[in-house]
């Protein structure tokens, strides 16, 4: 009896200098591959050595090993968080998963996602998204003793999933699921299921090809992926044969982990949609691209306030006008929103409405404000429109509110133009002033937002007169005689901005001014009486000779003859013939009747008839403009052969 304790006193030494000796060689294997799964049992040697007087479950250690589950889960489920598109968030969950919960990852989502409250599209059909895997070199496999891994005799000659030399996961890419099959019952049920369970063997065939290998016993665990309204995939967790299996509370860990990637994707998916939403609603509001009229070249730039704002109430338009004029607009609703983008596409739309009739700028601002005032009380917009003629060399602007625009002269001044600055619009009750100036043949005109030159780091004033600075300094590099390229300018411009300045949308609209000379154009006024037809095509004919033009005599005389004589039939007061001439011939007719001509098809016995058709097959291109004070037809012949 005495020597009982005398003897179980003489082994606990010789056990704690077998763990002194296993300790190293385990802190090497801990040093070569991550840290084991929290809900592996303690390793066989670790059993061997313990105390036969501790009683095979420990609470303590069960208690133990889930807290590290607890910790697992949430360290997971924070990494699958951080992820914001859809990619991100898959990566994350492959990345939370290899190698501490599982060697091998596949996950399967649905082709293509439903967003929303859509309908999904018949098939069910799945698509491998992503796969990661636990990839162990020679001396990885030879310290981990894992180097002669031996696949079950049912699993020899087919492909593992679990491959260590394989460059491919060997897994079926697409999957259609049948409905009422087996796997279609696993994913209703949501609840993640072990591989050697009777629903997911017959399952994952269906899901990763009949000839995938899988590890046997409960070393693989199918998890559907369920977002907030159905099934939006699913994912397979496996583990190698060397492996202890999964435990019943590792379906809880996956249930965990599934769950949280649904959710995540389903918001990825979400807000991909809003943003392509945002993305098309910004290009629809805003010109595809701009005209080309003539005597003006333009350039324009648009940048919204952030990434996650795409769309805001900037604008800007160029709009072609009857006689070779051409409108410039910009204008800035306020915030950054959808709301404030469709305001600003309802605006823009009136303004294009307005020019359309030929309105003076004051009078297009003027009904821009009703039209604001119409939309809500608290709808406000600052605007700056501007005509310019490239004929007269002219430009007439109306301000409601906006920043000034800065002229840059050929020499390389820039001067801030003195427009009357006016009330917003919105505001209501406000009359407008226009300004009529100077437009020099080589001069810019720079159209802007207050995102370009106000921030938090700066007032709009300071930043206007750093705008300025910069413009002149650009000119100057190009030397006096030389405009600075348009497009180089507009992203010099840009590069004004400094790092955090930009706390706004910006739209940046620049117009280079050509004109036209006064010896290509050619102007009369003609009596509405019937022998002014004959005089239209002599003066035409002198004008084409002046010009070098006579080859385009015979077809701009007929032309002309015919748009005079519809003119005469309608005008009460005298009839204006333009010639212009550029790349191409344009001929502009105007009198003071509204009603538009309209092509048709003239009858046999028709008498007449027969004008617009001749206009329509011979000119390049055509068109008529009503005025306020009548319209104006106009016709487009090219001067190259």
């Amino acid at each position: 009896m005495t020597e009982h304790p005398t003897s179980h006193e003489g082994r606990q030494p010789v056990a704690a200098r077998s763990q002194e000796r296993t300790r190293p060689r385990q802190e090497a294997s801990a040093a070569a591959v991550p840290p084991p799964v929290p809900s592996v049992p303690a390793p066989a040697t670790a059993q061997a050595t313990a105390s036969p007087s501790v009683p095979p479950q420990d609470p303590v250690g069960a208690a133990r090993r889930e807290g590290d589950r607890l910790r697992f889960v949430g360290a997971a489920t924070r990494r699958i968080a951080r992820g914001i598109d859809l990619d991100e968030i898959v990566l994350g969950l492959c990345r939370a998963t290899v190698p501490t919960f599982s060697d091998a990852i596949l996950v399967y989502l649905r082709d293509p996602l439903p967003v929303g409250d859509e309908r999904p599209v018949a098939p069910f059909v799945l698509r491998l998204r992503r796969t990661d895997r636990l990839r162990l070199t020679d001396e990885d496999g030879e310290s981990l003793g894992t180097s002669g891994i031996q696949l079950p005799e049912s699993e020899a000659g087919r492909a593992s999933l679990l491959d260590p030399q394989a460059d491919v996961m060997p897994a079926a890419q697409l999957c259609e699921v049948a409905s009422g099959g087996a796997l279609s019952e696993v994913l209703r049920g949501v609840r993640p299921v072990f591989g050697d369970s009777a629903a997911a063997r017959a399952a994952l065939p269906e899901l990763l090809g009949g000839e995938m290998g899988l590890p046997g016993g409960r070393r693989a665990i199918l998890a559907p992926l369920r977002g907030r309204r159905r099934v939006i995939g699913a994912a397979v967790f496996l583990r190698r044969p060397d492996r202890p299996a999964f435990e019943p509370n590792d379906l809880l860990v996956a249930a965990q982990l599934a769950t949280h990637t649904a959710l995540g994707i389903d918001k990825a998916v979400l807000y991909g949609r809003e943003a392509y939403i945002a993305d098309e609603l910004q290009r629809t509001m805003l010109p595809e691209g701009l005209p080309q009229p003539t005597g003006v070249r333009l350039a324009s730039r648009y940048l919204p306030a952030a990434e996650t704002a795409r769309v805001g109430g900037d604008w800007y338009d160029a709009i072609p006008l009857p006689g070779s004029r051409v409108a410039l607009v910009v204008g800035d609703v306020m915030g950054h929103s959808m709301t404030s983008a469709a305001i600003m596409g309802q605006l823009r739309t009136t303004a294009q409405t307005l020019a359309g009739l030929d309105l003076p700028p004051q009078e297009v601002l003027h009904h821009l404000d009703e039209q604001a005032q119409r939309l809500g009380t608290d709808r406000m917009a600052t605007c700056l429109y501007a005509v310019y003629d490239p004929v007269s060399h002219r430009i007439t602007i109306a301000n409601a509110g906006h920043p000034p625009p800065i002229l840059l002269h050929l020499g390389g001044r820039a001067e801030v133009l003195r427009v009357p600055p006016g009330a917003p619009i919105g505001v209501g009750g406000v009359d407008f002033e226009a300004v009529e100036l100077d437009a020099p043949a080589g001069a810019t005109l720079l159209l802007y937002t207050d995102g370009l030159v106000e921030s938090r780091l700066r007032d709009v004033w300071t930043g206007i007169e750093q705008l300025r600075e910069r413009l002149a300094a650009t000119a100057q590099l190009t030397g006096p005689d030389h405009s600075p390229p348009l497009e180089a300018l507009c992203d010099d411009v840009l590069d004004v901005l400094g790092p955090g300045d930009r706390d706004d949308d910006i739209a940046l609209l620049a117009a280079r001014f050509d004109g036209i000379a006064p010896s290509d154009v050619a102007y009369w006024f003609l009596e509405p009486e019937d022998a002014a037809p004959g005089r239209a095509r002599r003066l035409a004919r002198r004008a084409l000779s002046r010009w070098g033009l006579e080859e385009l005599s015979d077809s701009v005389e007929l032309l002309i003859s015919e748009v005079v004589t519809n003119a005469v039939r309608y005008a009460e007061r005298p009839v204006t013939l333009r010639l212009l001439r550029t790349d191409v011939l344009r001929c502009e007719v105007g009198d003071d009747s509204p009603q538009l001509p309209r092509q048709r098809r003239a009858r046999d016995t028709d008498e007449g008839g027969r004008g617009l058709f001749l206009v329509n097959r011979l000119a390049r291109r055509w068109g008529a403009t009503r005025l306020s004070t009548g319209k104006v037809v106009w016709f487009e012949i090219s001067t190259r052969p």
